[in-house]
């Protein structure tokens, strides 16, 4: 039986660099979109990961 820790440590590693991109952007008119950028980033690639470690580990067609 596959384990949640590989989720739950991905998902720390991602929150902290969201944290990071929005701590670390320079000051600048653009600031808000950068921000916005990076962590939408990070958020879809997260996503798209645990969706297939997901169907990896839980196929919809299984062997009969």
């Amino acid at each position: 039986m596959a384990s949640v820790i590989p989720v739950i440590f991905i998902l720390a590693v991602v929150l902290g660099l969201i944290a990071c991109g929005y701590l670390f952007v320079p000051k600048g008119p653009h600031q808000t979109i950068i921000r916005t950028a990076i962590m939408l980033t990070f958020a879809s690639c997260y996503l798209m990961w645990m969706v297939t470690y997901m169907a990896q580990l839980h196929p919809l067609i299984s062997k009969s």
